[in-house]
């Protein structure tokens, strides 16, 4: 009896488990719903897919609907129809569909999530980890080695073309200029620049300028210097000049005596008079010749030594305090000529190559609006700044009425003349500033993305490195349009083809 029950209880359990198998297998085949975005939702009866949301179509009606149809819309591929009549999306009137030709197919792989992630062969998205499935594209220049990812061609009839207002460039040669903008400011001068320093030890005992920012001209003094050493200086100069203030010349040599090299050579070796020693000591220590002159004249040293400015300029730095102690080396004032500036501009890394010696440049400053100033590069430093990846160029600038003032911003503008380059209008590149590329005329209205490399830019156009060559015929305007219809008809050839 035992026996007998265990039978009948293994019996039953294997008719359940037979039955659950054949329930699942109908339920499975009974799937005829499906996400157009994602294939591999299926359901028995209509709703709405787990991950997108979109609703589930009937399964059996997109073969029948693909072998039945006969028009298509040129803007949108997945609306089709066996008969004429608009599209249902963007109203364009639906054309034969015997319009498109013919083209190879070639399989590769791609992400169903992202379809512009492609491989040539099986493996995982690199964006959301997905296994790539099999798709098939064109032949001619879908994705490969020109062409951006996640693009396909798309084909648009004449008037089409027309209604949606594409206009079209050609690809030619063309004298260009390179345009370097770079952030500049005005420094001063260096080589007008004038520090009158102290070359012995004294005190101040004379100071004829008051303050920083007064206005000099040249040989106008600046302040006395009292010294000891001087005094003893102007002293051995007297001692060295006749009691009667005369000069001694020496007598004129012989007419009849011929010049002889080894006689001039003799000349040049003469010993120099004492009194010419002196004065020359003097001008060592900042003498200028007219206190020579009355010290000379006078026969008396002088208790100060006046300082005069070397140039005229501004006194951009002053040290110097009517009663000071100095001692040799120290700076008592900086005189600026301001007549001439430098602009310096810091040009980045990669518009070094552009940048020669005596180049034009102009600079605009903001708080001097309306006006330009131009001048020719003068020099720049061969070494980077570490931080800022730039390079220090000066350019020379007139400021004849010193509206220009160290310390000032602004922009600096190089110019630089490319020669002929070849050339495409700025309006036919896409995605400038990432991969670029453009839309080309293949012909019998077909219009394919070709990833192109971009060099200078200049009045609107772009020098084009590769990708293009010259005479293409290119999208110019709205190719906003055309780009959104390629990345959507690659995305539904991908999805399509892995059903």
């Amino acid at each position: 009896m035992l026996l007998q029950a265990r039978r009948a209880l293994l019996s039953t359990l294997l008719l359940t488990l037979l039955l659950a198998l054949a329930c699942s297998g109908r339920v499975k085949e009974s799937a005829t719903y499906y996400c157009p975005m994602h294939p591999q939702v299926t359901s028995d009866k209509p709703g709405d897919c787990q991950i997108c949301g979109m609703h589930l179509v009937p399964k059996q009606a997109a073969p029948a609907q693909a072998t039945a149809s006969k028009y298509v819309c040129p803007m949108h591929p997945q609306v089709t129809s066996d008969k004429p009549g608009d599209c249902s999306i963007c109203g364009m009137h639906l054309v034969p569909k015997q319009a498109y030709p013919a083209q190879a197919t070639a399989t590769k792989y791609a992400c169903p999530m992202h379809p512009q992630v492609t491989s040539n062969k099986p493996g995982d998205c690199s964006i959301c980890g997905m296994h790539l499935v099999a798709v098939k594209v064109e032949a001619g220049g879908v994705k490969n080695e020109t062409s951006p990812a996640g693009m396909s061609p798309v084909t648009l009839a004449p008037e089409a073309q027309t209604r949606l207002g594409l206009t079209f460039g050609t690809v030619e040669t063309r004298h260009m200029t390179r345009t370097i903008r770079a952030s500049g400011r005005i420094v001063a001068d260096e080589t007008r620049i004038f520090r009158i320093i102290a070359r012995v030890e004294g005190f101040i005992d004379q100071l004829f300028v008051k303050y920083a920012g007064q206005s000099v001209r040249k040989g106008q003094p600046l302040l006395g210097l009292y010294s000891l050493n001087l005094i003893s200086l102007q002293q051995q100069f007297l001692n060295a000049t006749p009691s009667d203030g005369r000069r001694y010349l020496p007598p004129p040599a012989p007419r009849e005596a011929p010049a002889t090299e080894g006689s001039e050579r003799g000349s040049e070796k003469a010993p120099e008079r004492g009194e010419d020693i002196q004065r020359q000591r003097l001008k060592y220590w900042d003498f200028s010749d007219e206190q020579i002159d009355r010290i000379l004249k006078t026969g008396k040293a002088e208790n100060s030594l006046i300082l005069q400015a070397p140039a005229g300029g501004v006194v951009t730095e002053k040290n110097a305090i009517l009663g000071q102690k100095v001692f040799p080396g120290d700076t008592l004032l900086v005189i600026t000529d301001l007549s001439a500036v430098w602009a310096e501009a810091n040009v980045s890394e990669t518009d070094i190559p552009s940048v020669k010696v005596g180049g034009p440049m102009e600079v605009s400053l903001p708080s001097l609006p309306g006006r330009t100033f131009g001048g020719k590069i003068k020099f720049f430093l061969p070494v980077l700044d570490p931080q800022t990846r730039t390079m220090r160029v000066f350019v020379e600038v007139p400021n004849r009425d010193l509206a220009l003032k160290p310390g000032m911003l602004g922009a600096a503008l190089l110019t630089v003349d490319e020669g002929e380059r070849l050339a495409v209008p700025e309006g036919a590149v896409m995605g400038a500033g990432g991969q670029p590329y453009a839309f080309v005329d293949k012909g019998g209205g077909t219009l394919a993305p070709v990833q192109v490399t971009l060099g200078a830019r200049s009045d609107g156009y772009y020098e084009i490195l590769s990708g293009l060559e010259s005479g293409d015929r290119v999208v110019t305007s709205a190719n906003f349009l055309l780009d959104s219809e390629s990345s959507l008809k690659a995305a539904l050839e991908a999805v399509t083809e892995n059903k």
